[in-house]
Parts: C-alpha cells; sequence; structure tokens
C-alpha cells in the first residue's frame, strides 16, 4: 500500500528536528504533496509531523490522476504514457500507479519524474477545516484514511 501525504502548515517556528524531517520526506512546501511506501519508518516520521501534514492509504486510481494532472517531469513537462515507459518496465501510467498503489514499485523508479506533487489549496467552502486541528475532531491534520482522496480531488 502506499500512502499520500499533503503539507498543511508552514515550518515557521518549528523544532529543527520536524522540520528536517519535512525535508527528509521532501515536503518543503504548503500544498505539496508526495506518494511513499507504508511502511514502519514512514509511520515514524510522519508522527514526528503530525501536526503540519495529512495523510492517508491511496488508490491506483487516485495515483493515476495525480499522475495525469499534477505529475511533472525533468523539465517541467507533463507526464505521459510515453515518459512513464520509457523510463520504467510498466506499459503506462495506469500499470505503473497500480504497483505504487499495491507496493511493488515506488515513485523512485522513474528517473525523470519529481517525486513532488504541487497542490491547489483545497477549494470548496470547507477549505481546509482548520490547520490547528487533528482531523479526527473536524481540523485538516493526522491521518485522514480514504478521506485523503477527497482532499486531493479538491486540490488538484
Amino acid at each position: 500500500m502506499a500512502w499520500l501525504v499533503i503539507r498543511a502548515r508552514s515550518d515557521r517556528g518549528v523544532e529543527r528536528s520536524i522540520r528536517e524531517t519535512m525535508g527528509h520526506l521532501n515536503l518543503t512546501r504548503v500544498n505539496h504533496a508526495v506518494i511513499i511506501p507504508e511502511n514502519d519508518t514512514y509511520a515514524g516520521m510522519l508522527q514526528k509531523v503530525k501536526d503540519y501534514v495529512t495523510w492517508g492509504q491511496v488508490s491506483a486510481d487516485s495515483i493515476a490522476t495525480l499522475l495525469r494532472e499534477r505529475g511533472r517531469l525533468i523539465g517541467d513537462k507533463p507526464v505521459d504514457d510515453a515518459a512513464i515507459s520509457a523510463s520504467t518496465d510498466h506499459g503506462d501510467i495506469a500499470s505503473f500507479a497500480a504497483a505504487i498503489a499495491s507496493g511493488d514499485a515506488t515513485m523512485k523508479d522513474a528517473a525523470d519524474l519529481k517525486r513532488v506533487f504541487r497542490l491547489h489549496p483545497p477549494r470548496g467552502s470547507k477549505g481546509w477545516g482548520g490547520l490547528k486541528r487533528a482531523y479526527t475532531v473536524g481540523g485538516a491534520l493526522g491521518h485522514r484514511g480514504a478521506a485523503i482522496e477527497d482532499l486531493a480531488a479538491r486540490m488538484m
């Protein structure tokens, strides 16, 4: 499985170790998103930065949509099936997204693919829903589960 992690808050006035952890996750700016594999190492990193990011499990369809709409290659070129088939063993974006979602591949497998997705702020009347509270109490931060796909759709 894979997690989609979206940075919601700035690192202004943040402890250095948390800022470094967000840097290791490639989340250098607000509204940036990354897809990471679901393992214990990344789970510990997410617990460290839980007050600044939101995350949840993402499906293959959502990964494919992210790659098509917001994915970029080096040189700020859009991602297409030809670029994915040239740099990976997968023939198109859909099969590459399915491999990422199942844990058989990572974003690093495509050499020319940028690992960070630059997203818009959340559209709609709700927006983020509160940047200082956890998702479980009506805010925007922390683990959201499958609801991360709804947020990502509002941000594309």
